[in-house]
C-alpha cells in the first residue's frame, strides 16, 4: 500500500532532479553569450536570485540550523557553483552599466547572508527558533527568486519577442516548481509551499508568454538563436520542432 509519505519522497526525489536541471538549464544561454562576446539583452536578475536563494538554502540545511539536511546543502551547493560560474561568464561580457549592477547587487547578497549567519548563530540557540528564522528568511528570498522573471516577461511583452527569455529555464523552474509544490502540499510546509506556490503562476505564465510571442519573435535569420523546443500552439501543433 502506498502511503502519504511514500509518494511524498517520490515528488521530493523528482524535485531534487528538477532542481538541478533548474540550475543546469542556462547553459545553452550562456553558451550563446560566451559565443558572442556580448549578453546583448540578457538580465541577470534570474541567477542572481538564485545565487542568494542557494546561499541561505545552504545555509539552513547545516547540522546546527535544521539537521539531517544533507541533500538541501548538497544540491544547492551543486547549484551555487553554477550559478557562480553563469555569472562570472555575465561580467566578462557585460557593459558598464550591466557589470556594476551585478556586482553591487552580488556586494548586498554578501552582506545580507553574512548578517543573518551572524545573527542567528550568535542571538538564537535551538534549532527550532533558527529553523523558523533561517526559514522565514528563505522563504521571503525564495518568492523573489521566482518573481525576478518578471523583468524578463516585461521585456517580452513590450518588445513582442521571446529571444531573451530561454525556454529550457522558464520551464524547468514550472516543473521544478508544480514538484515542490505538491511534495509541500502533501504534508503542508509553508516554507516550501508559498514560494513555489508562486513560481508555479508565474511559470505558467512565462509559458503562456511563450506560446503567444514565439511568432512574433525576430531571429535574425540565425537558427542557432531558435530554441530547441517550441511550446505547441495552434499554429504550430502539425510542424515539427
Amino acid at each position: 500500500m502506498v502511503t502519504t509519505n511514500g509518494i511524498r519522497n517520490i515528488v521530493g526525489i523528482i524535485g531534487n532532479v528538477l532542481a538541478i536541471a533548474l540550475f543546469v538549464s542556462p547553459v545553452r544561454t550562456f553558451y550563446q553569450i560566451w559565443k558572442k562576446k556580448d549578453t546583448e539583452k540578457f538580465k541577470a536578475d534570474p541567477y542572481l536570485a538564485a545565487l542568494l536563494n542557494c546561499a541561505l538554502w545552504i545555509f539552513y540545511g547545516l547540522p546546527f540550523i535544521h539537521p539531517n539536511n544533507l541533500l538541501v546543502v548538497t544540491s544547492n551547493a551543486a547549484g551555487f557553483a553554477l550559478e557562480a560560474i553563469f555569472l562570472i561568464i555575465y561580467l566578462c561580457y557585460a557593459n558598464k552599466k550591466q557589470r556594476l549592477k551585478v556586482v553591487s547587487v552580488l556586494i548586498f547578497e554578501a552582506v545580507l547572508v553574512a548578517a543573518v549567519a551572524t545573527l542567528v548563530l550568535i542571538l538564537v540557540h535551538t534549532h527550532k527558533r533558527r529553523t523558523l528564522i533561517v526559514g522565514i528568511v528563505n522563504l521571503i528570498v525564495n518568492s523573489i527568486m521566482y518573481a525576478s522573471p518578471l523583468t524578463i516577461m516585461r521585456t517580452v511583452i513590450k518588445t513582442k519577442s521571446v529571444k531573451y527569455m530561454p525556454f529550457y529555464l522558464s520551464l524547468t523552474g514550472f516543473l521544478c516548481s508544480l514538484s515542490w509544490a505538491a511534495y509541500a502540499f502533501l504534508q503542508i510546509d509553508l516554507f516550501i509551499l508559498i514560494p513555489n506556490g508562486i513560481g508555479l503562476v508565474l511559470g505558467i505564465a512565462q509559458l503562456i508568454l511563450y506560446g503567444c510571442y514565439y511568432k512574433t519573435t525576430n531571429w535574425d535569420d540565425d537558427e542557432t538563436q531558435r530554441p530547441e523546443v517550441q511550446l505547441p500552439t495552434s499554429a504550430t501543433l502539425d510542424k515539427p520542432t
